[in-house]
């Protein structure tokens, strides 16, 4: 059995913001421009391989102890910007939406009654003290929200091809450690981000009737609004370029289909933005699909 250090754990997209060093009180400020000069920074797989381990005990630990310290850290235009992990916080925001994704039988099996229920009051309590507490990730799985689109746009993507690096001291042939799997991502500053937000909604609260489009983009616009204006956002397919292959990832221009849409709504062509939402629909019903593959 492999360890849990060199599982590739898939499937699920981000997306992120990034606050400069400024957007923090001193105390922390001075924590994360000491982190950012780290050359051992981990990654969201790092991330997600400690959660797995710790379902492992009985009873299992859904959500971490102690809040992490660790962060994602990007330079643009000479700044430093970090995105914190706050895997404690997601923990238990992702614990709240999980009752609803997997049968009961399947939920009790992984995560007892008797511990969610116990997760869920330490939650109550720490947020009543932290009323204010808001993550820097947003998290999907199988899948990215078709709202996340409208942040971006297709001049901004960012994809490069997988390859196989040179097995590195304490690797063993065939760890996944020694594969780099794809990246696709875009990054945008976050005044964009608002302002297509805001155009967006304008079109699609004039065209169309509410629903899940407009509701996901409308949290997602307050969401940002929470930051820095300088913060830079970042939308990252993370896992599931695992679920899809190279060539399918070159060729998924998915910010690209939305913007068509949306602006064919905006100038009134209805078949149009039709063609581009199928498209879309198409591409993500058959990721999506995956999930319940056996």
């Amino acid at each position: 059995m492999p360890k849990v250090s060199s599982l590739v754990v898939p499937y699920a997209s981000y997306l992120r913001v990034y606050e400069p060093l400024a957007a923090f009180p001193e105390a922390e400020r001075g924590h994360w421009a000491r982190y950012a000069r780290r050359a051992d920074r981990p990654s969201y797989q790092d991330e997600l391989r400690r959660s797995l381990a710790d379902l492992l005990p009985t009873p299992p630990v859904p959500v971490p102890v102690h809040e992490s310290s660790d962060a994602f850290v990007v330079e643009t235009d000479g700044v430093v910007c970090v995105c914190p992990w706050r895997t404690r916080l997601r923990g238990w925001q992702a614990l709240g939406e999980l009752a609803g994704q997997l049968p009961a039988p399947v939920l009790d099996a992984v995560l007892p009654p008797v511990v969610r229920r116990q997760t869920a009051a330490d939650y109550e309590h720490w947020l009543a003290r932290n009323p204010d507490a808001r993550p820097w990730i947003r998290t999907a799985t199988w899948q990215v929200p078709l709202n996340w689109f409208v942040l971006v746009s297709d001049e901004e993507r960012q994809f490069e091809k997988g390859y196989e690096k040179a097995y590195e001291e304490g690797h063993e042939e065939g760890d996944a450690a020694a594969h780099c799997a794809p990246v696709l991502r875009y990054r945008t500053p976050m005044v964009q981000a608002r302002r297509r937000v805001a155009r967006g909604l304008r079109t699609l609260r004039d065209t169309v009737d509410e629903g899940p489009l407009v509701d996901g983009l409308t949290d997602v616009g307050r969401w940002l609004e929470e930051f820095h204006p300088r913060s830079l956002v970042e939308l990252d397919y993370g896992g599931l370029v695992h679920a899809l292959t190279e060539e399918q990832l070159d060729g998924d221009h998915s910010a690209a289909d939305v913007a068509e849409g949306i602006e064919a709504l905006r100038g009134g062509d209805g078949e149009g933005a039709g063609v581009a939402y199928a498209r879309l629909m198409e591409r993500w019903r058959a990721v999506r699909d995956r999930q319940f593959s056996n």
